[in-house]
């Protein structure tokens, strides 16, 4: 049995019959948890039947696809309903994004009325019609894909004039997120079982009723990642839980201290409203494939405004690669429009009632026209003028969209529009890239988009590294490193006119200039100030906690002649944090008779929050350092 077998439990669902269980059924719920997943399971429509033993079976009644109360799940055992396995049963499903509360039903009927109120729709299952009336329930987005976690969650829009601060309500729901985030922290992967977990879903449930869906979506995607981690999730990334911890501490934190249009952007927006945005010209840049770690599969098309704004219609949902390479050449579902993706990252559209999230994807409601219209060129206006701009401002641009701890409703692009000149293939720790250069002198690595073997990326990038000289324009997506790297989306045709989905069109020896001279790799490039930054020594000491919690950082000892070469590398604040984190990792208090005291997770919380959002900051800062033009070597007569 797998988590995706099971039908979503909604969070105060297993925070419920989590907190119901005997101290002792507690200490026994994570091997009843890995036990029940080693259990057939049995599916009759809305009903999933786990065989408990040869003779007790557990139901998990899901109508409308979602557990939605504690008497959904029902066991056959002579402990029933107190028994162990229903809340392991809650553990090991997914956890179901939260409800919208009554007053958000109305507020959200209110806002459909309104002249500025917009539809939504998520990319994980396309542009599907924008509707005012969710579901009591939504089904979470899978662990790996890009769907925001707390997209189907709900508060209700405040009309009115909004509170300068935090309401006393709202900063006991902040608080309660704070401490179970600092208590995974203590324990780290490893001991943040299933009675941990919890804590958080009933944080979250908290969190979203006091209208602060930004925390309940975090702490939605901590507990998520960590059932990933304790699983062995082969997807999983200790990076991601680093920046879902920081980002559910950082945003519970502020809670508390933030007022105004800083508070608002805390609090958050439960789902990402799509605008009205009238009639649009829009110009037709390349698709590329979507293939997730959880299995959905698509196509997403990018297109350009007049004044160079991006937007995308995007097709993704069950399925993966199969799934990709087959809708790029099935029609978008926007208005009339009878343009498969493929065709329409080469033509044009002209969107008459068109609707627009944050992010840029455009909506697909019933009041949305669209007509097939002419094209431009790369190298015609308005499209060429996405190559006019500096590559510095391009990647400072992306930085702000692809920062890990960004407003999730900035908007904004994570898109590199270059000019470069190919130098051929380069080894490089991620594998082989391609070494090109653009404006300034800036040496670019373009790395695989994705390296399935079904799709185009990698073979049609080691064919262009044999072809060195060779000068094309290309989009890539901003790979935030210590030096410029891109993940290599789109190119013009190296010896033709057109442009080349490099996902999807495979390129041919045949497309390739004739070289005037042989093929030899490229030198390496040598590395910069930013490169040999030493700020990774606090990067893994923040990282190496997430694992094995505090204790283990704990025990690390004198960290001193780390925190001198951070000192002597000009980063002395790392210095300090590093210094700082681990004594309050080691310090443990005694009473009156020697007895040790329960640790101070709130400080240790503290100040891991700090370093992670300060190495997160350094690192963003010195990957757009990388991007400044390089001087014009001196002529000497």
């Amino acid at each position: 049995m797998t988590a995706a077998q099971l039908p979503p439990v909604a969070p105060e669902v297993t925070a419920t019959l989590v907190e119901e269980l005997s101290p002792r059924l507690r200490k026994r719920l994570d091997a009843a948890v890995t036990k029940l997943g080693a259990r057939p399971t049995h599916r009759d429509g809305d009903t999933v039947t786990i065989a408990v033993d040869e003779e007790t079976d557990l139901r998990m009644h899901a109508p409308g696809g979602v557990i939605a109360t504690a008497d959904d799940l029902t066991c056959g055992c002579l402990l029933a309903p107190a028994c162990v396995h229903r809340a392991a049963a809650a553990c090991a499903a997914p956890a179901a994004d939260p409800a919208p509360d009554p007053a958000g039903q109305e507020a959200l009927t209110e806002a459909a009325s309104a002249p500025h109120a917009g539809g939504t729709a998520s990319e994980s299952t396309g542009p599907a019609p924008e509707s005012t009336t969710p579901a009591p329930y939504g089904t979470p987005a899978p662990y790996g894909t890009a769907s925001a976690p707390d997209t189907t969650v709900f508060t209700p829009p405040d009309n009115t004039s909004a509170p300068d601060v935090a309401s006393p309500a709202q900063r006991v729901a902040a608080d309660a997120v704070w401490s179970a985030a600092a208590a995974v922290l203590e324990a780290g992967v490893e001991g943040a079982g299933a009675v941990a977990q919890a804590a958080l879903l009933r944080a979250a449930h908290t969190a979203r009723l006091q209208h602060l869906p930004r925390a309940a979506g975090a702490a939605l995607s901590v507990v998520t990642l960590l059932r990933a981690a304790r699983a062995g999730d082969p997807s999983y990334r200790t990076p991601d839980l680093v920046t879902a911890l920081a980002e559910l501490l950082g945003t519970a934190h502020r809670v508390g201290t933030a007022s105004g249009a800083e508070l608002a952007a805390v609090r958050g927006r439960a789902r990402r409203p799509y605008s009205p945005d009238g009639s649009l010209r829009l110009y037709g840049l390349f698709t590329e494939p979507v293939v997730t770690d959880s299995g959905h599969g698509g196509a997403r098309t990018w297109v350009a405004g007049p004044d160079g704004r991006l937007c995308t219609v995007g097709d993704v949902a069950p399925g993966g690669v199969g799934r990709a390479l087959g809708v790029a050449d099935r029609a978008v579902r926007l208005g009339e429009s009878a343009l498969t993706h493929r065709e329409l990252g080469r033509t044009g559209l002209a969107v008459s009632g068109a609707t627009v999230s944050p992010d840029g994807r455009l909506g697909a409601g019933k009041g949305v026209k669209a007509v097939t219209a002419r094209g431009a060129a790369w190298t015609e206006p308005p499209l060429a003028a996405l190559w006019e701009t500096p590559p510095l401002q391009q990647a400072v641009r992306a930085l702000r969209a692809t920062s890990r701890y960004a407003d999730p409703d900035a908007g904004g692009s994570d898109l590199l529009f270059l000019d470069v000149e190919l130098r051929g293939a380069v080894r490089d720790p991620g594998g082989t890239c391609l070494l090109a250069s653009c404006d300034g002198g800036i040496a670019v690595r373009l790395a695989v988009a994705d390296d399935d073997p079904a799709l185009a990326h990698r073979d049609n990038l080691m064919l262009l590294a044999t072809a060195p000289g060779t000068r094309l324009r290309i989009i890539g997506r901003l790979l935030p490193a210590l030096h410029p790297r891109l993940a290599l989306l789109a190119c013009s045709h190296p010896t033709g006119e057109g442009t080349i989905d490099l996902g999807f069109d495979r390129l041919r020896r045949a497309d390739l200039p004739v070289p005037d001279a042989p093929v030899h790799p490229a030198p390496p490039e040598p590395g910069d100030s930013g490169a040999n930054s030493p700020l990774h020594l606090l990067e893994r000491r923040v990282e190496q906690t997430v694992p094995a919690g505090r204790a283990a950082l704990g025990m690390l000892g004198d960290v001193s002649a780390e925190a001198r070469r951070l000192r002597r590398a000009g980063l002395p604040t790392a210095a300090g944090l590093l210094a700082a984190l681990c004594v309050s990792a080691a310090r443990r208090e005694r009473d009156a008779f020697g007895r040790l005291l329960p640790a101070d997770t709130d400080g240790f919380a503290t100040h891991w929050l700090a370093a992670a959002r300060y190495t997160s900051a350094v690192s963003e800062s010195l990957c757009a350092a990388a991007w400044e033009p390089r001087p014009e070597p001196a002529v000497t007569g």
